[in-house]
């Protein structure tokens, strides 16, 4: 593996490609799972399935389509979450679905033979190509420097939004920022793992960190750490055994996360029992 590394640039392309992925599901995963918007990331995802298909029918890159919809998406459900207008699960549900369908109905307007739309929708790490890495660098970039220049405005914003709020920080900006950040983290990871399996790799790192500390900046380290490994380990099983990269990836994330569940779960019980027994004794 590390010799073709070496010798074949679609590697080195996958390769810097699962590091971006790492740092952007390893800062924004975090921040996802402590305010609880898996779901709303999947409804964001989802859309943008909707600007690959435009992309494909009107003859532009369909990654930029993508990024498109999902702001869209991002800024849409924000709005009518913070406006109260309807219940923030069902207007996730309704971008999703259109988002899906638009894609579809796009593609079906082509003419000719329609594309093969696998490494979008599962993506194909060893499918990444410069352009698409300039685009993961620049989304990766603006990403971190935003988190890393307002982390002490995140931090009060994620653990207690009311004091925040208080103090005079603008929880909506917060807010409608956040979504836009998610937005641009999912276009980064559309071209690792695709649009239906996302969702895994922006949450399994980021809970995987969650069991070994609570500290926000270690949890994003940590988060970061989980990513490289999981993207790596998933690149090479790709690479070797030749089964799609973003199934292997999403497998092992999901399997490591559970297995560290387990092994959490154990040792929590054996804290109790030492407690409880200590109390019995005094």
């Amino acid at each position: 593996m590390i010799k073709a590394l070496l010798e074949y640039q679609f590697l080195q392309n996958a390769f810097f490609a699962g590091i971006l992925a790492s740092v952007v599901c390893g800062i924004i995963g975090v921040v996802i799972v402590e305010k609880k918007l898996v779901m709303m990331s999947g409804g964001i995802a989802h859309t943008s399935y909707g600007g690959v298909g435009l992309g494909y029918l009107m003859g532009f890159e369909p990654i930029i389509g993508a990024f498109l919809f999902s702001i869209g998406a991002a800024l849409g459900i924000g709005y009518i979450k913070r406006k109260g207008g309807a219940r923030s699960d069902v207007v996730i549900g309704l971008f999703w679905s259109l988002g899906m369908a638009l894609g579809i109905l796009f593609i079906a307007l082509m003419p000719g033979y329609p594309p093969d739309l696998s490494s979008y929708l599962f993506g194909s790490i060893l499918a990444v190509t410069k352009s698409d890495l300039y685009l993961m660098i620049s989304i990766t970039l603006i990403v971190t420097l935003v988190i890393v220049s307002l982390y002490s405005y995140w931090k009060a914003y994620l653990f207690d939004e009311e004091f925040a709020f208080i103090i005079g920080l603008k929880t909506a900006f917060m807010e409608y920022l956040l979504l836009v950040l998610v937005a641009m983290s999912v276009v980064v990871l559309i071209r690792v793992v695709g649009i239906i399996l996302v969702l895994a790799l922006l949450t399994a790192p980021a809970a995987t960190a969650g069991m070994l500390t609570s500290n926000l900046k270690n949890r994003m380290l940590y988060s970061i750490l989980f990513g490289n490994v999981f993207c790596m380990a998933g690149l090479w099983i790709s690479y070797a055994l030749n089964i799609a990269s973003g199934a292997a990836i999403v497998i092992i994330s999901v399997m490591c996360y559970f297995l560290f569940y387990m092994v959490h779960t154990f040792f929590l019980k054996l804290k109790r029992k030492s407690i409880a027994a200590a109390n019995g004794k005094s």
